[in-house]
């Protein structure tokens, strides 16, 4: 048999046992886009080891701020969202690309800044108050500035605060909430953060907490499936079985326990706080 004749079946075997191995492979990963609040704050290396072993599936996070990943999720370019921007989701699944979302979970913002707090903003009730000395006092600001649902929420206190923020006390630097916090460190700024990530980073920060509690600072999460008849290359099984274990009193219970130094960073919205008792 001629030399280009045996290369040319070789090659051809080889594609199909590439095309046929890799199909499984394929249905068995999972695309996550959610926030980098998630990831920053460990949260997704305790929730999801556990559904993957007990599934089979792969998970694969890309966490990206909320605006990006609903944006890949329009595109069809991932499976599933976990993001925390409750009027765009709404947008997104009115406008059908995505269906299913569940309340999964919250936790709550927060307005960091340096330990000397040239604002006076310390111990301030009302946030949007809060706000409003920091502009007025010409002090630094970093925002994210990347459309993320931290960067939403900033941008409703502004407005909240009658308060249009720009240079050169207001920086906007396009970085995830780990970084952000870290720029805002070395320029001794305040800025709007998420409790988790700042649970998780902050021995590393040179800022401390300054506003919270305030209702407006309230940080629920949603997870949506990316919808499946506008989009037919999506996982829509694996979506569902993510949503259906994160939001399951087993996965729930996971989110609740989840703590760095004996504090909490979220707490279940899909099951009530006595179905999570006694699961461990």
């Amino acid at each position: 048999m001629p030399n280009t004749l045996i290369l040319c079946l070789r090659l051809l075997v080889a594609s199909i046992l590439l095309a046929t191995t890799s199909i499984p492979a394929l249905a068995d990963t999972i695309r996550l886009a959610t926030t980098t609040s998630t990831e920053n704050s460990g949260l997704l290396r305790a929730l999801l080891p556990p559904f993957e072993l007990q599934t089979g599936y792969t998970v694969h996070v890309i966490a990206v701020g909320t605006g990006k990943a609903l944006r890949m999720a329009k595109d069809g370019n991932v499976d599933v969202i976990m993001v925390h921007a409750p009027k765009a989701e709404r947008a997104f699944v009115d406008a059908g690309h995505g269906v299913n979302r569940r309340d999964l979970m919250y936790n709550d913002f927060i307005i960091v800044g340096p330990a000397n707090d040239p604002a006076h903003i310390d111990g301030v009730a009302d946030v949007a108050a809060a706000l409003s000395r920091v502009a007025t006092a010409g002090s630094l600001f970093v925002s994210r500035g990347d459309d993320s649902g931290t960067h939403q929420k900033e941008l409703e206190l502004w407005v909240a605060a009658d308060v249009k923020p720009g240079a050169p006390w207001y920086r906007e630097v396009g970085q995830g909430m780990g970084r952000t916090l870290q720029i805002a460190s070395e320029l001794e700024a305040y800025t709007l953060a998420d409790r988790g990530t700042w649970l998780a980073m902050r021995d590393t920060l040179s800022l401390q907490v300054l506003i919270e509690r305030d209702t407006r600072l309230f940080n629920p999460y949603g997870i949506i499936a990316v919808n499946p008849a506008r989009y037919a290359d999506v996982n829509y099984a694996g979506a569902m079985a993510l949503i259906a274990w994160v939001t399951s009193v087993d996965g729930q219970a996971i989110i609740r326990d989840f703590e760095i130094d004996g504090q909490p960073l979220f707490k279940p919205l899909a099951v009530t706080a006595e179905a999570t008792v006694g699961i461990d």
